[in-house]
């Protein structure tokens, strides 16, 4: 029989072939960018079916625990709990923001209390799925049934393959925690536009680290948000390798397609999609949103008002100066209020006369009074690592300027200003003395090796024995509890700055007084968030200081600190913090907390140094 003969039902069978296949791959051709990611989702289609869990008055407020539908995964509602406020006989339509909690948070009735406070109504989704607060035994909590978009599927948000928590059965940017977070909190906006005291209108989003990117995914998917102030999260290239000094480094590993990951679910393709003012809040040294992208990714938001506030030294928090400005943005776009200034004119100048860089701000004088601009500089190509050098500003009319000397042309060069306002009153956040002053950031500046070399800059600066000598106070520095005589953590990256570095054979000298005998520990950490260069690890010395009003010095070798399993420091080459503790807990197995034992006021510091 001839193979090549085929039959009418052999023609139908192939035929049937032919189809499934065809519709098969339709059906698993993923979206392929960020529109057609949101194209086939209306958040405004399905009824939200609130429930009032339960309500309360409190403090001029009305408060409700609610939930509300966010959709159906796999045939199986998912619910999203979440608190609402607003004030209590709010005559007219109110303002409303949407907060959406960090990474291992919940549902914050303290932020919705700060801006019932504040006049707004504010809702805080509960997307991780913890116990909402105060919650009684058989309330009903987050569920989103058969998918698990929460830090129960950690993989989930860097994954676009199929599986059993996941939503689609194909590689898709579906398959992804973020999507599926970011369609919860777009609900979450329906839940505010619906309620009878809001106006549609004028609706804010924030959050912070985790709620930070989905402060991004929301406001680069739906028009409705009209201001948006992410912190420390949200910034695009995360699959990117990032050259630092001594090797790569890249926050997000994808299991999939990372090219497709990258058009559907990077930050940088959401940017271009943002049609309202952002405000972006974050520490200079943040593990999680890298300064430089934060940047990097904002300068794709075409034509919105943009604000930058870092806070100096700081990793996932704010000072106080910077953390009001996320209420002051909310309030001068939902409500009317005072314009922050604007973003500090910044200009630098990298081919000069003497071979020095030379920067330049211009703040603006016209919104508020400048209370001081301080110009940092930083030759370290690691955002979370990097010490930003204090310039000394000087002021010359309008301008402050300030020389940023290299020791080497060997590394690259960064650098940015922040501007300190008075404020006309000073503004209250809970856990926070009074506020009297704002800060907001220039743009940053960066000029890797060729640019350097080619704008002939001359190596003029010096090492320095001297780390420390407290004439600025703890400017340099960053502290942790400051005022709890327990728990007081005095920190600085000084160390890792090539002017600073610790010398083979030196031992470190810290001149202090102390006016009752305590035991200090003190601190160094290797490697921090460098893994390219080698294995991170903090090494710890406890010294017992008698009190006494006179000076003290204690002088300490590599040897003297060692890790929790008691491991000494070999050398001071890959140091990158110095802190001074009352009490400090290695979070490295093995390690015991020490009692909270200080007595008396903590010392007095009077001089850091190489000896």
């Amino acid at each position: 029989m001839n193979s090549r003969v085929t039959t009418p039902i052999m023609k139908t069978a192939l035929y049937t072939t032919i189809l499934v296949f065809v519709l098969t791959s339709i059906r698993a051709q993923p979206p392929q960018t960020v529109a057609e990611l949101w194209a086939d989702f209306d958040p405004r289609q399905d009824p939200l079916e609130v429930e009032v869990v339960r309500e309360w008055k409190e403090d001029g407020g009305v408060y409700r625990y609610v939930r509300y539908l966010i959709g159906t995964f796999k045939g199986k509602p998912a619910r999203m709990a979440a608190f609402y406020g607003f004030p209590e006989g709010a005559k007219g339509k109110l303002p409303a923001v949407m907060h959406m909690h960090g990474g291992g948070q919940r549902a914050f009735m303290e932020e919705v209390k700060t801006y019932v406070d504040r006049g707004y109504a504010a809702l805080s989704v509960n997307w991780g799925e913890r116990e909402m607060e105060n919650a009684k035994p058989g309330d009903p909590n987050t569920d989103w049934g058969t998918v698990d978009p929460t830090q129960q599927n950690v993989p989930g948000y860097f994954n676009l393959l199929p599986g059993d928590k996941f939503l689609v059965d194909h590689e898709s940017p579906k398959n992804n925690n973020w999507y599926l977070l970011t369609l919860g909190c777009r609900r979450g906006i329906t839940f505010l536009e619906q309620q009878p005291e809001v106006d549609a209108e004028r609706i804010g989003i924030f959050g912070h680290s985790m709620g930070g990117n989905l402060t991004m995914y929301v406001a680069g998917s739906d028009d409705r948000v009209k201001i948006a102030a992410p912190s420390v999260g949200g910034q695009g290239y995360r699959t990117e390798p990032h050259e630092m000094m001594g090797g790569k480094a890249q926050q997000e590993n994808i299991k999939g397609d990372t090219a497709l990951f990258a058009r559907t679910l990077g930050f940088e393709n959401y940017a271009p999609r943002i049609h309202c003012p952002v405000l972006h809040l974050s520490g200079t040294n943040d593990f999680h949103g890298w300064m430089d992208d934060v940047y990097r990714t904002n300068a794709l938001i075409w034509g919105q008002p943009l604000r930058y506030a870092f806070s100096p030294h700081l990793n996932h928090r704010f000072i106080p100066e910077v953390a009001v400005t996320r209420p002051l943005w909310l309030d001068h776009y939902l409500k009317a209020g005072p314009a922050l200034p604007e973003t500090p004119k910044s200009e630098w100048e990298l081919k000069t006369s003497d071979g020095i860089p030379m920067m330049r701000v211009t703040p603006d004088s016209q919104s508020l009074p400048i209370a001081r601009v301080d110009i940092y500089y930083s030759v370290d190509p690691d955002p979370r690592a990097r010490f930003w050098r204090d310039a000394v500003a000087v002021k010359k009319g309008n301008t402050w300027e300030a020389k940023l000397p290299v020791l080497s042309l060997e590394q690259p060069l960064y650098a940015f200003a922040n501007v300190y306002h008075t404020l006309p009153k000073a503004e209250s956040l809970p856990h926070l003395a009074p506020i009297t002053e704002v800060c907001l950031s220039s743009l940053l500046h960066s000029a890797g090796i060729a640019e350097l070399a080619a704008a002939g800059v001359k190596v003029t600066d010096t090492k320095s024995l001297l780390i420390e000598d407290f004439a600025r106070g703890w400017h340099d520095w960053y502290r942790l509890n400051p005022d709890n005589k327990q728990f007081w953590q005095n920190w600085t990256r000084k160390v890792t700055d090539p002017k600073w570095h610790g010398p083979d054979g030196a031992q470190l000298a810290v001149t202090l007084k102390m006016p009752e005998t305590n035991t200090i520990t003190i601190v160094l950490q290797e490697n921090e968030w460098r893994s390219y260069r080698g294995k991170r690890a903090t090494y710890s010395c406890r010294r017992e200081v008698s009190g006494a009003a006179a000076l003290q010095t204690i002088t300490l070798s590599p040897a003297d600190f060692k890790t929790s399993d008691g491991v000494a420091l070999a050398n001071w080459r890959q140091i990158d913090q110095l802190g001074f503790c009352a009490q400090f807990e290695d979070k490295q197995p093995g390690q015991r907390l020490q009692e909270a034992n200080w007595q008396g006021p903590a010392p007095e510091f009077l001089r850091v140094a190489w000896e």
